[in-house]
C-alpha cells in the first residue's frame, strides 16, 4: 500500500529538484523518492558498523610475541619503561 507524505521544501531545493526532474526527464516526487532510499540506505549501513565491525578482521593478526601479554601487560610495560629509563 502506497501512501502519501507532504513536505515543505524552501525555494532553493524546489529549484534543485525542478531543475533535475528536468534534465533527468523524470518525476519530481521520483526523484525524491530516490533521494529518500538513498539516504536510509546510508543510514542503515553506517548504523550497521559498530567499531568492533570496522576492526573485527584485524583482532588478532598482529603478533606481539609475548605469550601472556593480556594478563600480564602491567608487568611486562613496567619491565620495558624501566629498561628505557
Amino acid at each position: 500500500m502506497q501512501s502519501q507524505l507532504t513536505v515543505r521544501l524552501s525555494d532553493d531545493l524546489d529549484k534543485e529538484i525542478t531543475n533535475l526532474s528536468k534534465k533527468l526527464r523524470l518525476k519530481r516526487s521520483y526523484i525524491v523518492r530516490m533521494a529518500l532510499e538513498k539516504f536510509l540506505e546510508d543510514f542503515q549501513v553506517k548504523e550497521e558498523h559498530a567499531p568492533y565491525e570496522k576492526v573485527r578482521d584485524l583482532i588478532g593478526s598482529v603478533s606481539s610475541g609475548v605469550p601472556d601479554l593480556g594478563g600480564e601487560h602491567r608487568k611486562h610495560l613496567l619491565k620495558k619503561l624501566r629498561r628505557n629509563a
